[in-house]
C-alpha cells in the first residue's frame, strides 16, 4: 500500500508540499534503502528523517555532533506534538531523573525519534537499552564528521558502524551540507552503506542576497544597518575576539541588542549569551567562528562579516545561517585587500605546504570578493555547480547595480612601464602609490619620486588602479609571485608592447546612494507589521513558558501569513502554513485570543530612528592590566593569569592605551629588544609614518620584526609620546 506522503507532512508539520528532493529520501528510507544526501543548509535535511521516523513504527536513532543541535531538535519536534514523550535526546546533560523518563518513554514505545552524540551511542548501557526496543533505522547528521577529510572530524563518529551493527542493521541515512566526492566516497565505506542511493541538491540558496562592501567607515555603517532594522536576528562575524568585544559594546551603546560570543568567554558565558539569541532576549550575536554547527535558528535576516573569511566554504557556511525558513537572508561582506595581505603574512610563518593550501583558499576568497560578475555563479562554481547569472533574479550586488565599463588601457601601460621600471620588486599597493604618487617610507626609501611613473596617474583613485591591476592579472598581461610574497611582475604577453583591445574595467559603486544595499530583496512581509509584532511578542512569552525557543512554536513565516489573514478560531489557525493540527492545540490558544482582540482594536505603532554614538572604554582587564605592569610581572603571566592568547593581552592593552591611560613596558621591551632597534621604530614614529598604522609599521619593519612586538612599540611609542 502506498503512502501518501504529502498528507503525512500536512498532518505532522502543517506544510502543504515537500521542497527540492525531499519526497525522494523520504521515499528511499521508507523503502528501507541506505541512504545519502547532500543538502545545503537551509534546504529541509531534518525533513527527510524526521517525517518518515514520525510515521514508521519503531524510534529513529539520529546521530548528531553537539548537545546544543540536539536540544534544538528536538524542542522543534515537540513543537508539533501534544506529547513531549515524541522526542528524546540521550547524553550527559540529563539529570537521573530526566534519564529515567527517557528510558521509560522508549520501552513504552512513544519515542519516536532519540538523538544521541556518537559518544552516547558506543556506551554498552545505551547499547544494551537500545537493544530492547524496536528501531526504525539510524540518521547520521553532519556525517562529514564522520571523515578524516571532513572540515569538522570527530574519530567518535568513525565507531558508529560498530554500533549499528551491534543493534541490528536497519537503513542508514546520512545527512551533510558540504562534501566533496572524497569526503562523500569516505563516509559511505565507513559506515559500510550498501549502494546507497545518493540524493545530491544544489548549493543555491535563491532567497540569499549576497554583496560585498569595501570596508569604510565600517562600524558605522553597520549601526546605521542593524538600527534600521531593529528586531531582526543578525550574526555579525570577525575574525579577532578583541573585534567581537569592541564591536558587541558599540552596537550595545547605540540601541542595538547585541551580545558578543567567542571561545575565550567562560563557557557558561557562552551558552547563555547562545541561548539568549536563540531565545530572541537578543536579536544580534557578534561572534568568531565559534559561533557555528550548532546554531539552528531557522529567522536570522542577516549575515555580516566584518572580515572576508579564509575560505570560500567557511563563507557559505557562515553565509547559510541566514534565511533558513526561505525568508529573507541578507549576507553582506566588508572586503579590503589589505586584509588578505596580512593573512598572507601570517600564512608565511607556517609549513610549506599549508602555505600553498592556505594561499589558495585565500586567493578563492579573494577572487569572489573582487568579482565584477555574479557573485552566486562564483560560489557555485566553487562547489562544482554549473550556474548561468540570468537565474540569479537580481540577488547578488553585481547582478542587481551592473557597473558602467571604462576604458583603462592606458592606465594598464602605465601600470606594466611601472613594474618593469623597479624590477618587479613591489606588491599591488606599492605600485599604486608610486602611479598615485604617495609617499610612504618604503617608497621615499628607493627614491620612487625619481621614476619616470612616479604620480603619472595622481588623477585616479586606489580602487580604480586597484581593478586595473587585477584586470591586469586575469588577462595574463601581469602576475603576482607567490614566492616573494605577491610582488607584481609582466609577463610576457605584457612586455609584447602592444595595447591590449577593448581593455575595461568597472566603475565602482557609491555604497552610500545604495544606502542598505538590499532593502529590495524578497522578504518576509507581514502585511499588518503591528500585529506582526504583538504576535512575536507573545510568541516569545508562550517560549518561555514552556523552555523551548521561540521559533520551535511558530515560525515566522506563519506569523507572518497570521498578521495576513488574521484566523481567530483554532480551525481557521491550524491552516496556516507551518501550523498544522498539533501546534494548533499546543499553542493557539493564546494567539487566537490575541488575533481577535486585535481585530477589534486595530492599534498601529511606528519605530523610532537612531543616533550613531560612540562606545567608551568600559573593560573588565583595565586596571588588572594597569596594576600588573606597574608591579613588572612578564607579559606572558598577566595574559596566563587572565586565560588570555598574548595576542588578546596585546590588542587590549593597545586599546587602553588608545583610549588615553598610560601603561608602563618599558622592562618587558627592555628584555626582549635592544636600545637601538627600539629607537629605530621610535624614529620611523615621529618622522616619517603618516598615520601612526600597524600597516606602516609592518611595511616598513615587517621582515625584521614579529607583529607582536612592532605593537609593542608602538603602544610604548603611544603611551609615552600621546598620553
Amino acid at each position: 500500500m502506498s503512502v501518501n506522503w504529502e498528507d503525512h507532512l500536512k498532518t505532522y508539520f502543517g506544510f502543504s508540499g515537500f521542497k527540492g528532493n525531499q519526497q525522494a529520501i523520504i521515499e528511499s528510507i521508507a523503502a528501507g534503502k541506505d541512504t545519502f544526501v547532500i543538502m545545503p543548509t537551509g534546504g529541509g535535511k531534518s525533513m527527510c528523517y524526521q517525517l518518515p521516523a514520525l510515521s514508521s513504527p519503531g524510534t529513529a536513532i539520529v546521530v548528531s555532533p553537539l548537545i546544543a543541535l540536539m536540544k534544538n531538535q528536538v524542542d522543534a519536534i515537540r513543537g508539533y506534538s501534544e506529547k513531549d514523550s515524541i522526542a528524546h535526546v540521550l547524553n550527559s546533560s540529563l539529570t537521573k531523573k530526566e534519564m529515567e523518563q527517557v528510558h521509560a518513554d522508549l520501552r513504552a514505545g512513544l519515542t519516536k525519534l532519540l538523538y544521541v552524540a556518537p559518544e552516547s551511542l558506543n556506551k554498552i548501557g545505551n547499547i544494551e537499552l537500545l537493544k530492547e526496543i524496536e528501531i526504525s533505522f539510524f540518521a547520521i547528521d553532519e556525517a562529514h564528521c564522520i571523515s578524516e577529510w571532513g572540515h569538522d572530524f570527530r574519530p567518535d563518529y568513525r565507531t558508529i558502524k560498530k554500533s549499528v551493527r551491534e543493534l541490528g542493521r536497519k537503513p542508514v541515512i546520512a545527512l551533510t551540507a558540504t562534501a566533496t566526492p572524497k569526503v562523500q566516497a569516505d563516509i559511505i565505506k565507513t559506515m559500510g552503506m550498501e549502494e546507497p542511493n545518493i540524493f545530491l541538491s544544489s548549493f543555491n540558496r535563491p532567497n540569499l542576497y549576497y554583496e560585498v562592501r569595501p570596508k569604510r567607515d565600517i562600524d558605522h555603517d553597520i549601526i546605521k544597518l542593524l538600527s534600521q532594522n531593529i528586531g531582526k536576528s543578525a550574526i555579525v562575524y570577525c575574525l579577532s575576539r578583541q573585534k567581537v568585544e569592541d564591536l558587541a559594546a558599540q552596537l550595545q551603546i547605540n540601541g542595538i541588542n547585541a551580545l558578543p560570543y567567542h571561545a575565550g568567554l567562560e563557557g557558561a558565558k557562552r551558552i547563555k549569551h547562545q541561548d539568549a539569541f536563540l531565545n530572541e532576549d537578543c536579536d544580534v550575536i557578534v561572534a568568531t567562528i565559534a559561533f557555528g554547527m550548532g546554531i539552528d535558528k531557522p529567522d536570522v535576516r542577516y549575515v555580516l562579516h566584518y572580515d572576508m573569511p579564509k575560505s570560500l566554504e567557511s563563507y557559505y557556511q557562515e553565509t547559510g545561517r541566514a534565511g533558513r525558513d526561505g525568508g529573507e537572508g541578507k549576507c553582506i561582506t566588508y572586503f579590503d585587500i589589505k586584509d588578505i595581505e596580512r593573512l598572507q603574512k601570517f600564512l608565511s610563518k607556517k609549513p610549506v605546504s599549508e602555505q600553498e593550501i592556505g594561499r589558495q583558499l585565500l586567493e578563492e576568497a579573494t577572487g569572489y570578493a573582487e568579482a565584477a560578475t555574479c557573485r552566486r555563479r562564483v560560489l557555485l562554481h566553487y562547489f562544482g555547480e554549473e550556474f548561468h547569472e540570468d537565474d540569479c533574479d537580481k540577488m547578488c550586488d553585481n547582478c542587481r547595480y551592473p557597473r558602467e565599463k571604462v576604458d583603462a588601457s592606458a592606465e594598464l601601460l602605465d601600470a606594466i612601464a611601472c613594474v618593469n621600471e623597479t624590477n618587479g620588486k613591489f606588491k599591488t599597493s606599492e605600485v599604486i602609490n608610486i602611479l598615485r604618487g604617495n609617499k610612504t617610507a618604503i617608497l621615499v626609501q628607493n627614491d620612487a619620486d625619481t621614476l619616470k611613473t612616479w604620480a603619472i596617474q595622481k588623477d585616479k583613485t586606489e580602487s580604480h588602479l586597484r581593478a586595473v591591476i587585477r584586470q591586469g592579472i586575469i588577462r595574463r598581461y601581469l602576475e603576482k609571485n607567490i614566492e616573494t610574497y605577491g610582488t607584481v611582475h609582466v609577463t610576457e604577453k605584457g612586455n609584447a608592447g602592444k595595447l591590449p583591445k577593448a581593455f575595461k574595467v568597472r566603475k565602482e559603486l557609491n555604497y552610500q546612494q545604495l544606502n542598505s544595499g538590499a532593502n529590495d530583496t524578497k522578504k518576509v512581509v507581514a502585511m499588518d507589521d503591528t500585529l506582526f509584532g504583538v504576535l512575536k511578542d507573545l510568541r516569545k512569552k508562550i517560549a518561555q513558558s514552556k523552555g523551548v525557543p521561540p521559533y520551535a512554536v511558530f515560525a515566522e513565516n506563519s506569523l507572518s501569513e497570521m498578521a495576513t489573514i488574521y484566523p481567530c478560531t483554532l480551525d481557521e489557525l491550524k491552516n496556516v502554513q507551518g501550523v498544522g493540527e498539533g501546534k494548533a492545540k499546543k499553542y493557539g490558544t493564546s494567539i487566537v485570543d490575541a488575533i481577535s482582540a486585535y481585530v477589534e482594536e486595530n492599534d498601529i505603532d511606528r519605530p523610532q530612528d537612531m543616533v550613531f554614538k560612540s562606545v567608551a572604554n568600559k573593560s573588565a582587564l583595565k586596571v588588572y592590566i594597569i596594576q600588573s605592569t606597574d608591579r613588572k610581572l612578564p607579559l606572558e603571566d598577566i595574559a596566563s593569569a587572565k586565560g588570555l592568547k598574548m595576542q588578546d593581552l596585546i590588542d587590549e592593552m593597545d586599546r587602553i592605551v588608545q583610549s588615553g591611560t598610560k601603561i608602563n613596558i618599558d622592562y618587558y621591551l627592555e628584555d626582549i629588544m635592544d636600545e637601538d632597534s627600539i629607537e629605530e621604530v621610535f624614529d620611523f614614529l615621529t618622522e616619517e609614518c603618516e598615520s601612526g598604522s600597524m600597516s606602516e609599521l609592518l611595511e616598513e619593519f615587517g621582515d625584521d620584526y614579529d607583529e607582536n612586538e612592532l605593537q609593542l612599540l608602538r603602544l610604548k611609542f603611544f603611551s609615552d609620546v600621546a598620553n
